[in-house]
């Protein structure tokens, strides 16, 4: 078995870009040359995209996606807030609950707040 490293993914991404002293071990690693080769793709890609687009539109993009998060964050503030208070309702009605549960003392010792007595003929 050789002792060579098997490579992960992560060790190509790390060090992607081929420079003049790992030049030679970039040739010798075509799959780290691909990647640095695709990234600088979609790279180049997203700029012509983004020349094609006026200003106007890029600024009124920019304000729209701003005001979503926005409106996702209203939603977001007022679920929370209404399961506090239905969360503080509820612990309101649960230690009133339980408070009048513990005076009843007509019942067996035997039989729980949840439990049911059944008489059988």
């Amino acid at each position: 078995m050789s002792s060579e490293k098997v490579k992960t993914m992560s060790d190509y991404v790390e060090n992607e870009q081929p420079t003049e002293e790992n030049e030679t071990e970039s040739t010798r690693d075509p799959l780290r040359a691909f990647l640095h080769h695709q990234k600088r793709a979609v790279e180049e890609s997203l700029k012509a995209v983004d020349a094609l687009l006026p200003e106007g539109f890029k600024e009124h993009s920019k304000e729209a996606g701003s005001e979503f998060f926005k409106s996702i964050q209203v939603l977001v503030d007022a679920a929370a807030e209404g399961l506090e208070k239905a969360s503080s309702e509820f612990d309101k009605n649960f230690k009133r609950a339980s408070s009048s549960t513990d005076s009843d003392d007509d019942r067996p010792s035997t039989t729980g707040p949840h439990k049911v007595k059944v008489q059988v003929d």
